[in-house]
């Protein structure tokens, strides 16, 4: 049933203006405590509003805690979230989750949300682009995901780990010939971080480099793929199993059985298509635990700045 109460009523009821209830709804200020408090006392008990709105317009916190992903499609961060989700339940917080689709933009507009709402932390996939200006006031309640930034918590994966475990695991095999297909070194984990560690490799085994950096998806995994192939290569590394797939469907489509394709994320799309190619699992899930771990700790007087990296491993073959 829609509630008839109007500004007017609660404005009666309260003893106060009309002006003044619309301060306290759109929570300006020039308004009293006192004042503010008895017309929330009135919008909360007439259900002019529903309860938490006005607990959070006194500047109290509901126990919520927003999970700001950079792309709800993004399967990385669904496993990291899903681990995240049950956590916090637990702890009693109720989780938003806000997308931020790697804008700059999009992340303040969420942060004044949060800060309207009082909201008790934030856990933040951290992005190429993303400073730590923006986020600055939000040390204490917040914890970064996959990004390492300067006096905030933090959980990364490890991306150099990642690419060395491949470029051991095919070096004892015998492969001398191994290109690499990364993505633009803007992006530090994804791109930098991997691409050093495969150049590192090579001038320390003596191998000659061959790579080519495109974008972080399946579509230039594909259309760069025939640059990176030699006549004698006989391996390729790709930065993400997103890219890998592209790659994958060159090779299929040339007929190129005999190369070992190698992929960073453990993508079960990738391993269904392709259950041949070897893929590192970054931890995705213990990611999320581990942030949500680090939040609470904060939230309970801990200090801000620790780092977690989160040991990756070669994925188990399929059954």
């Amino acid at each position: 049933m829609q509630n008839r109460l109007t500004i007017k009523d609660i404005a009666r009821l309260s003893g106060v203006g009309k002006s003044t209830v619309s301060r306290v709804l759109n929570n300006e200020g020039h308004v009293s405590p006192q004042t503010r408090e008895r017309v929330l006392a009135v919008i909360e008990q007439q259900s002019f509003l529903p309860s938490k709105s006005a607990r959070a317009m006194r500047g109290q916190s509901d126990k919520v805690v927003a999970i700001i992903v950079s792309r709800l499609d993004s399967p990385s961060e669904n496993q990291a979230v899903r681990t995240m989700l049950p956590l916090l339940y637990e702890q009693g917080y109720d989780p938003i989750v806000m997308e931020s689709k790697f804008s700059v933009q999009r992340v303040q507009e969420h942060l004044q949300v949060l800060q309207q709402r009082a909201a008790d932390g934030v856990i933040l996939f951290g992005f190429t682009g993303l400073d730590e200006q923006i986020l600055e006031g939000w040390q204490e309640k917040t914890v970064i995901v996959a990004r390492q930034y300067q006096g905030f918590s933090s959980v990364c994966y490890d991306d150099s780990g990642a690419v060395n475990l491949l470029l051991n695991q095919l070096y004892q095999q015998g492969h001398r010939h191994i290109s690499y297909m990364g993505t633009h070194e803007a992006d530090t984990t994804t791109g930098a971080l991997r691409t050093q560690a495969y150049q590192a490799f090579c001038e320390h085994k003596q191998l000659e480099p061959v790579l080519i950096l495109g974008e972080l998806t399946y579509h230039s995994g594909y259309e760069l793929a025939e640059g990176i192939l030699r006549p004698d290569t006989t391996a390729v590394i790709c930065a993400s199993d997103s890219i890998a797939l592209g790659v994958a469907k060159y090779l299929q489509q040339q007929h190129k059985s005999d190369i070992t394709l190698c992929g960073i994320g453990n993508n079960l799309l990738m391993r269904f298509l392709f259950p041949q190619a070897l893929t590192v699992e970054l931890g995705y899930g213990r990611a999320g635990t581990e942030a949500v771990r680090l939040l609470m700790s904060q939230l309970h007087s801990a200090p801000s700045g620790q780092h977690i990296i989160v040991p990756c491993q070669l994925a188990d073959p399929l059954p």
